[in-house]
């Protein structure tokens, strides 16, 4: 498949059947792996550009790119000369000579836009303080697998409302999954983001878990301080009332299940005897980043 839009950034650039359909694709290209993916990407390279650390991303992305033919170049801005006061439209523009398309994993989302802006190639939204597209991919590339299905599900958000929740409330709009956003007063997802995503799927927002998580069938949270360091006193905003917990998991549906972006803060935003436990599936979450990588990158990069 080809995506008609050329870069992402937010997922709002997807039309719901784009969305859906790369989740298809992806579940496609993790059966296919077993025999060999095709080179569908053979002879293209892929510039990585990391201001803050990855496990998920690079890997993902690096080993996406072997699988499907390509390379990926792994670009830390300490290794360009970004860090020596060249522009990111300079940079864009040079690394558009070079390579198919660009993934950049940044603090300010302002900086994705300039660079995708002055950019020839797509370019991949690897996360940002804003939005984080391709870790709600491979959550609903999950939910598909041990749901089935999109239509008629409940998702639970419980804690900080941040850039992956504005994602995840892009990909409940696109996929018809409603969705229970509960956070404490002052850490409310975009408004600009929820306000355009009600007019597709209904999205409730609550200071209450309890209230958020009843009759749940996904259950979602992620680190408090993601975005801003290990801040304590935004830290006890959070604690205890917002932790998933074995008594908060209860309230949820029997069969829901837990899903987190990864790397989690054991026993803050999640217990351990959640994270290990029979409703967890965090591992597979974590490897479907790989197979959603290169559903995007295959239907992205222009052949």
């Amino acid at each position: 498949m080809k995506l008609k839009t050329k870069n992402l950034l937010t997922l709002a650039e997807l039309f719901p059947k784009e969305f859906v359909a790369l989740i298809d694709y992806s579940i496609i290209l993790k059966k296919e792996l077993k025999k060999g993916n095709k080179p569908l990407l053979k002879n293209k390279t892929l510039a990585m550009i990391f201001q803050k650390p990855s496990t998920r991303t690079r890997v993902s992305f690096e080993t996406g790119m072997f699988q499907l033919g390509g390379h990926a170049i792994n670009l830390s801005s300490q290794d360009m000369q970004l860090s020596r006061g060249e522009t990111i439209e300079d940079t864009a523009k040079t690394l558009s000579r070079y390579v198919d398309c660009i993934m950049a994993r940044v603090y300010d989302h302002n900086l994705l836009e300039k660079l995708s802006n002055s950019s020839s190639v797509p370019v991949i939204n690897g996360l940002s303080d804003s939005f984080h597209p391709c870790q709600i991919l491979a959550d609903f590339m999950t939910i598909k697998e041990k749901k089935g299905k999109f239509k008629g599900l409940k998702i639970a958000w419980i804690g900080d409302g941040n850039n992956v929740c504005n994602s995840m409330i892009y990909g409940c709009a696109l996929s018809g999954v409603n969705l229970s956003i509960a956070t404490p007063k002052g850490f409310e997802p975009d408004k600009s983001v929820l306000k355009e995503s009600a007019k597709s799927v209904e999205i409730d927002l609550t200071t209450d878990p309890i209230k958020a998580i009843k009759d749940a069938d996904v259950v979602v949270t992620d680190t408090y301080t993601s975005i801003h360091n290990n801040d304590q006193k935004r830290i006890k905003k959070f604690l205890p009332k917002y932790q998933i917990n074995d008594s908060l998991m209860n309230h949820a549906n029997s069969n829901a299940i837990f899903m987190h972006c990864l790397p989690a803060k054991r026993d803050y935003e999640v217990t351990s005897s959640v994270i290990d436990g029979p409703q967890s599936v965090v591992w597979d979450e974590a490897e479907n980043r790989l197979h959603t990588q290169k559903a995007l990158l295959a239907s992205i990069i222009r052949a």
